[in-house]
């Protein structure tokens, strides 16, 4: 190797060096950034063609890569929004809202996401939480995982819920025996029921139980919201054997709508003609109205259908569903909230905002529900802190410093060698 040659393998440890400093600085100064992935430079060694004498001058660079795949510990926060995923997985988002162009998606582990002014989830950075919606059914459906065409941007802020008008009613409750078979029966035990028009209104119903002079006979009678009769009908219930304090039988006379083998009967109510389905219990079971000594148990209502309702809160559950709670007293999902995995997290691009990008090194991207593989699951409430170990940092900072100066002292004695052979002329 010539004394050149050494001046450049000295020039090459600075360069190194340096950079490998710039990363530790890096890694230092993000301590403390939740979801941050320590960044490292990987000293390799370089050579050029050999010369004459078959020797190759040697000399070094440095790789930068980032750990991505080492997880950060994890930190109650108390908000529910803020999310920390414990596995290998990735929060996808997007730097705007319902972004069209695929390339621009990014895969980030910084969790730190509250409502923007217009109720859009958005984190620390910037970026925006992307996932599949829920139909009003509540039906994910079929998405493709493979890809971020079918993600949108998830918002919490100004949802309403579409009101639905009950079809069904369940009907369940206890009307006591010993009032029965009486030769002046006592009043009627009256209890209502609420349902939902077409436009979600909420009306009621009102179902009165009177006893009759006949043991275990009762008369029933459905009053509408303005309380005009729908139908009046009998039931009769088993007073002994297996089936005692279960309907016995239903005498639903001319009704239409009606079922005495179901105990069901469908009336008709409002100017449009809603139709509903009651539901009393089929004879000799115990799914809905019983007959027992004892006190009245007011009606136990099932009913289909809701009425409109504004986002009360929302709530996140491990396997990333975020749920909306109304006004109205109902519980809807809006979204499931994916985590991305890759095959190799090591090979991501890392881009501004403590987020990353795929490359060819990452391989294609899979959006996996939280909790399956080794995706993870997600904690709401909390947050992933760092991967950065600061002792380790200070440690690794002063041998590098150490192998600058002694690549500094190489280029200082090559200085002084050229210097010397200079003096031979003179």
């Amino acid at each position: 190797m010539s004394i050149s040659s050494a001046m450049q393998t000295g020039v090459s440890g600075l360069r190194a060096n340096s950079t490998a400093v710039g990363r530790i600085s890096d890694n230092i100064a993000n301590a403390n950034t939740d979801g941050y992935r320590r960044s490292f430079a990987q000293m390799v060694t370089t050579t050029t063609n050999g010369n004459a004498t078959g020797l190759a001058p040697a000399g070094v660079r440095a790789v930068e890569g980032t750990n991505v795949s080492l997880d950060g510990a994890l930190r109650p926060t108390g908000r529910p929004t803020d999310l920390a995923i414990g596995g290998s997985g990735f929060f996808v988002v997007s730097p705007t809202p319902d972004e069209l162009v695929e390339s621009n998606y990014r895969l980030t582990r910084a969790g730190s996401f509250l409502p923007d002014e217009n109720g859009y989830l958005r984190n620390a950075a910037g970026y925006y939480l992307s996932g599949f919606p829920y139909s009003e059914e509540g039906a994910l459906g079929a998405v493709d995982r493979n890809q971020f065409g079918e993600l949108e941007t998830i918002k919490i802020g100004d949802v309403q819920m579409m009101g639905s008008e009950t079809t069904a009613i369940t009907i369940g409750g206890n009307v006591p025996a010993q009032q029965t078979g009486t030769a002046t029966p006592g009043d009627p035990f009256v209890s209502s029921a609420e349902y939902f028009t077409p436009l979600g209104v909420a009306q009621r119903l009102q179902f009165s139980w009177q006893p009759t002079g006949d043991a275990n006979s009762w008369a029933v009678t459905v009053n509408g919201p303005d309380g005009g009769d729908l139908g009046t009908f009998g039931v009769a219930f088993n007073a002994n054997g297996e089936n005692a304090g279960s309907p016995e039988t239903y005498d639903f006379g001319a009704l239409d709508g009606a079922d005495a083998l179901t105990g069901q009967l469908t009336i008709e109510v409002g100017d449009d003609n809603q139709e509903i389905t009651l539901d009393f219990g089929a004879p000799n079971t115990f799914t809905g109205m019983t007959q027992f000594a004892g006190d009245y148990a007011p009606l136990k209502i099932a009913a289909d259908g809701s009425g409109t309702g504004s986002l009360v809160r929302t709530e996140i559950d491990e396997r990333g569903d975020v749920y909306g709670v109304f006004d109205n007293g109902k519980r809807k999902a809006l979204y499931n909230i994916p985590l991305a995995e890759v095959a190799n997290p090591d090979g991501l691009t890392t881009t501004d905002g403590n987020a990353f990008m795929l490359s060819r090194a990452s391989g294609p991207v899979r959006l996996s529900e939280a909790g399956s593989g080794a995706t993870g699951t997600l904690t709401p409430g909390a947050l992933e802190s760092s991967n950065v170990e600061v002792a380790t940092e200070l440690t690794d900072l002063i041998q590098t410093q150490r192998a600058y100066s002694s690549n500094a002292k190489i280029v200082t004695t090559v200085d002084e060698m050229l210097d010397e052979t200079m003096r031979l002329k003179r």
